[in-house]
């Protein structure tokens, strides 16, 4: 009966970390910078980013890409501009979370924290969306009639505020991290905690999804590139 409260208190907690980091990330996006580009588009200058990768880098994958999934697209569905976009942003920011969750996982081994590689799964984790969102941007504009050229010089004042977007999400998270995880650990929010990998390896199912997805993006690029 105890293990079973245990597990029941643990996936209550899990459920609770979700919804607080997603509301994080709703919030965060509208604490922004809206900046006009080319052929009548917007980009933004935000802290969402940064509470995409701090629930990652603290709860692990699943909660960070959850939470970053659900609270940024939920702010698209929330906004005409952006209400289209909402599927996309779900997926690029799931992504994102996941991936910085994922890689955090080793920057702490044994109780101890390895800061590099903390660094490190939160940069990885927003150059997987500046990519995907890159990717998406160009996309978007080329299935409308837009030449190559014309897209490519509509996403690089993006490429521009991604980045300075991605500087200020690793500035905010990783400091952050580190001082939630240590304030966490004397709360029931302890066992969901990022740990280290226990020799865990990618399945085989979603790494065939996984380059399937890559490869239907580089021919779609490619297509529309040319």
């Amino acid at each position: 009966m105890e293990q079973q409260i245990t597990v029941q208190r643990k996936k209550l907690i899990f459920i609770v970390s979700i919804g607080l980091m997603a509301a994080l990330v709703f919030l965060g996006n509208y604490l922004q910078i809206k900046i006009p580009v080319a052929l009548g588009d917007v980009t933004r200058i935000h802290l969402g980013n940064s509470m995409c990768l701090l629930a990652g880098l603290l709860f692990g994958p699943m909660t960070g890409g959850l939470a970053s999934g659900i609270g940024a697209g939920l702010f698209d569905l929330l906004d005409p501009m952006y209400i289209m976009s909402a599927p996309y942003t779900f997926l690029s920011k799931f992504a994102m979370g996941f991936l910085a969750g994922y890689l955090a996982r080793q920057a702490f081994p044994e109780g101890k924290t390895r800061l590099p590689r903390l660094i490190g799964a939160a940069v990885c984790g927003q150059l997987a969306y500046i990519v995907l969102y890159l990717f998406k941007s160009y996309v978007s504009l080329r299935l409308v009639g837009n030449a190559p050229a014309v897209a490519l010089a509509a996403v690089l004042p993006k490429l521009l505020t991604s980045s300075v977007n991605a500087a200020a999400a690793v500035v905010i998270a990783v400091p952050l991290t580190l001082a939630l995880r240590k304030a966490l650990k004397q709360t029931g929010f302890s066992a969901l905690l990022a740990k280290p990998a226990e020799n865990r390896k990618i399945s085989p199912a979603a790494l065939t999804i996984g380059i399937a997805v890559a490869v239907v993006a580089l021919f779609l690029f490619l297509y529309l590139a040319l």
